[in-house]
């Protein structure tokens, strides 16, 4: 597709317009969906009404512009997140049935956490976690499980990505130190980091090739996290859904350029 005379292609422009919307900006006028998303407010006026005409976005009788229920109809009829979410469903129901707090399923995308399913029970504790929401690995129980069990390539170069970031500097061998300990326990516990209220507990889902593809995990107040029962039920669980991935019904792990025990 043509370029813009920023250089940024048409396909470009159209995902900096839809990746605009988040959680709380779940609708704006065309002045702020053209300033979010860095664009010249004529191009915004022009490529939205192109997508309100594929259905893709939808205005609202304000005015506001919304995600359109289209892209969700599409985004949902072949996607490896879908059949993720299918695989962990019955499992996860299981694991809610016992915590009742919050038991979630997420993915690492970008060196971040990406959620695709949560289920919730009525008066659970506050979870910033939401669906197709996203939160930095480092501070995720979930995100730190996925690192600690991929392959060690994978995790020096997010740490060389994250050097390039200076107010998000992370001592590179705290790090390292962390996925160690995390890959000989198997699960990875944060209490308070991402709410001083809450802990998170996750535990890998394996691929067929033995890395870890997912990461199941539940939030749970703190001071309450009895991992003694949690963990195990956990591990059952991811096991199970691993296997339904096409994971070695033996076990999985990761197989690829990283020791069964780091030495770190």
């Amino acid at each position: 597709m043509a370029n813009s005379p920023s250089g940024d292609s048409m396909a470009e422009r159209i995902v900096r317009l839809i990746s605009a919307f988040d959680a709380e900006h779940p609708a704006m006028p065309a002045a702020t969906l053209a300033q979010r998303a860095g664009l010249p407010l004529s191009t915004t006026h022009r490529l939205a009404g192109e997508l309100v005409s594929l259905r893709l976005l939808q205005r609202g009788g304000n005015g506001e512009l919304r995600l359109g229920l289209r892209l969700w109809e599409l985004a949902n009829r072949s996607s490896s997140a879908l059949d993720l979410r299918q695989v962990a469903m019955p499992f996860m129901e299981d694991i809610q049935a016992v915590i009742r707090q919050h038991t979630q399923l997420s993915v690492l995308q970008d060196d971040e956490v990406l959620f695709i399913e949560r289920l919730s029970s009525r008066g659970s504790v506050s979870n910033f976690a939401k669906v197709a929401g996203r939160l930095p690995l480092h501070i995720s129980s979930s995100g730190m499980v996925m690192m600690a069990h991929s392959p060690r390539h994978v995790q020096e170069a997010f740490l060389a990505r994250r050097r390039e970031v200076p107010e998000a500097l992370v001592a590179p061998e705290a790090l390292r130190r962390q996925w160690a300990n995390i890959r000989r326990e198997g699960s990875a516990t944060l209490p308070g980091v991402v709410d001083p209220h809450t802990t998170g507990i996750a535990v890998p889902i394996f691929g067929p090739l033995g890395t870890a593809v997912a990461a199941l995990g539940v939030v749970v107040p703190l001071g309450r996290e009895n991992t003694a029962a949690t963990v195990p039920a956990l591990m059952t669980a991811a096991r199970g859904i691993s296997r339904g991935l096409g994971a070695n019904s033996a076990g999985a792990g990761p197989r690829d350029g990283l020791p069964d025990e780091p030495e770190y």
